[in-house]
């Protein structure tokens, strides 16, 4: 069975741009539906959605040239840093930079935060559906090579130079589908504040593990042990997530 092609040019680009738009609508539009189930005013939900996203942004770009400064940027013009727009955003780079962003704004407004935190966790996963599949339009974050049926190749000039491969940006996909309606489901059951954000922390760090373990586009000197450097964070992100249920849940849900 032959793989699927999958075309790169001008039109992915412009797609790509448009999933992380629909990404961040869907990921607003369902947070500001369970805000009402805790009287949490979609306003607040919005307000602070700005600040993540701009966190979220300057803290995966920031994330990515760091990571990538000797590969892609030592000797480009250093405007090239801020050209998002070119691809290049690492997703735990920018959690961590929403996450802070999200912290100093709820802190700021005096909100409460592990409330809102629930309120949000489903929708980060949400988005990141959208935006894996604008990673797929982009040609990046691809797998390595493979045979199976639902395998699929880029152009020739692409990083693969053709070959099938594993659509890893399909099944890190799915798996947030997965992570979304799970995290969903369980905030009308949640015992604590804070309780459905440390279980995306967990969930997401499990889900970005499997799917990692298919990635083929990481240069040698970015795989430990035999792990990739996201799946190495992900071990942090897990830690801080079973902590942040450890410590949280000693107090009951406020209604």
């Amino acid at each position: 069975m032959h793989p699927i092609a999958f075309y790169l040019g001008s039109l992915s680009v412009r797609w790509y741009g448009v999933m992380m738009a629909l990404g961040f609508f869907a990921g607003l539009w369902t947070a500001t539906r369970r805000a009402r189930r805790v009287n949490i005013s979609g306003d607040a939900i919005a307000d602070v959605t700005l600040w993540l996203m701009l966190g979220s942004i300057v803290g995966a770009r920031f994330v990515y040239v760091t990571t990538y400064w000797k590969q892609e940027f030592a000797d480009q013009p250093r405007s090239e840093i801020f050209m998002v727009q070119h691809g290049g955003l690492v997703f735990y780079g920018g959690l961590i930079g929403a996450s802070l962003a999200g912290i100093a704004y709820l802190t700021w407004k005096k909100l409460p935060l592990w409330k809102i935190a629930d309120v949000l966790a489903p929708s980060i996963a949400l988005g990141s559906v959208f935006g894996r599949i604008g990673c797929l339009m982009n040609g990046c974050c691809y797998g390595y090579q493979c045979d199976l049926p639902w395998a699929i190749h880029f152009p020739s000039d692409h990083e693969t130079h053709g070959a099938a491969v594993h659509p890893t940006q399909i099944y890190d996909s799915l798996l947030n589908f997965i992570l979304y309606l799970s995290l969903a489901w369980w905030f009308r059951h949640k015992k604590f504040d804070g309780h459905i954000f440390a279980a995306y922390l967990m969930g997401y760090a499990i889900f970005r593990s499997i799917a990692e373990h298919f990635r083929g586009d990481y240069p040698a000197d970015h795989i430990h042990s035999g792990l990739t450097s996201a799946q190495v964070v992900s071990i942090g992100i897990f830690a801080i997530g079973a902590a942040l249920w450890f410590w949280l849940s000693r107090s009951p849900v406020k209604k």
